[in-house]
């Protein structure tokens, strides 16, 4: 039985990371700053908890057992981060994320992985779907985070590239109860209300956290060689439409009163308005107006040799 070690375990994807893995046959230690719950009492399960600082615990993890995977989804922004990314937990991520990648390779893992964030892509001028080789530009705190972490993993795998690594960057997560990143893309942002243009006829990439569990679980299984180390765009396989997200909101949760603005082609007219606010730099939900009729999307052909990407809004659990 493999064993895999999972930071950042109890947050929202970490939780169903480890009740995936559980499932398939790991023993899976969640490492976090509390336990949430999900998982407590299943076969081949057990929670460490500390906070992401703590080395000396993290250390004697790492000691005490032989792990053969490790995950790392801690400092993810929606595990047990606010919408708001601080200076402090930049600061705290790259201190801790160095420390595990060391340990990690000089306890001789055989596979890491890493989940980042399709933010740290330039915001592309065409509608081209984002590939693994396009232009990076990271402008959010939240994307030079993780971008931070992702430079931190690359030069310790220089030392190491007997290790199979593999780095996720995946869009904003939702499942039928988490629904923040979906109701973020239709609230203004200035005013907090809920609006759409015209029929709601324009679409933004999600990720279903099924999609993004799926695919760890392949690749945890399948991924035999160095070769098949690096990057990888996840997310769900089409895009999700404004309207999508207010017909969902409707039926499984509450939603009040959506104003229907001005048809999507004035939305140029805004491009900007929010351009000088600090939260713009800071809130990884923000919504963006000027990129609103872009509907630009994930490349996920590579991550798609591992899996079908099947889950979505119609059907997420």
């Amino acid at each position: 039985m493999e064993k895999v070690l999972v930071t950042g375990g109890c947050g929202l994807i970490g939780q169903h990371i480890c009740s995936g893995l559980l499932k398939k046959g790991y023993e899976v230690i969640a490492v976090d700053r509390e336990e949430s719950g999900y998982n407590v009492g299943k076969l081949n399960y057990s929670s460490v908890e500390c906070d992401p600082t703590d080395k000396n615990t993290i250390a004697e993890l790492f000691e005490k057992n032989k792990f053969d995977v490790v995950i790392h989804a801690a400092c993810t922004v929606d595990n047990d981060m606010g919408p708001i990314v601080t200076e402090k937990q930049m600061s705290d991520s790259a201190s801790i994320d160095k420390f595990i990648f060391r340990y990690a390779m000089t306890e001789e893992v055989k596979k890491f992985i890493m989940l980042s964030t399709e933010q740290v892509y330039q915001f592309p001028k065409t509608r081209e779907p984002i590939r693994e080789d396009s232009d990076l530009k990271p402008s959010t705190n939240y994307a030079v985070l993780k971008y931070s972490s992702e430079k931190a993993l690359v030069s310790e795998l220089q030392h190491h590239k007997e290790v199979i690594c593999c780095i996720i960057r995946y869009s904003p997560v939702y499942t039928l109860n988490f629904t923040d990143n979906l109701v973020a893309k239709i609230t203004d942002p200035k005013d907090g209300s809920l609006f759409v243009y015209g029929q709601g006829q324009y679409g933004f990439q999600f990720c279903c956290v099924h999609n993004l569990v799926d695919f760890i679980l392949c690749y945890v299984k399948n991924a035999d060689k160095t070769s098949l180390s690096g990057v990888y765009n996840v997310g769900d396989k089409l895009l999700t439409t404004a309207a999508d997200i207010i017909t969902f909101m409707r039926e499984n949760h509450r939603l009040g009163a959506v104003l229907q603005k001005t048809p999507a082609g004035a939305i140029s007219k805004l491009k900007g308005i929010f351009g000088g606010s600090k939260e713009e730099k800071t809130n990884y939900r923000y919504l963006d107006l000027s990129k609103v009729e872009n509907n630009n999307m994930l490349d996920k052909t590579k991550a798609s040799k591992f899996t079908n990407f099947r889950w979505d809004i119609h059907n997420t659990k």
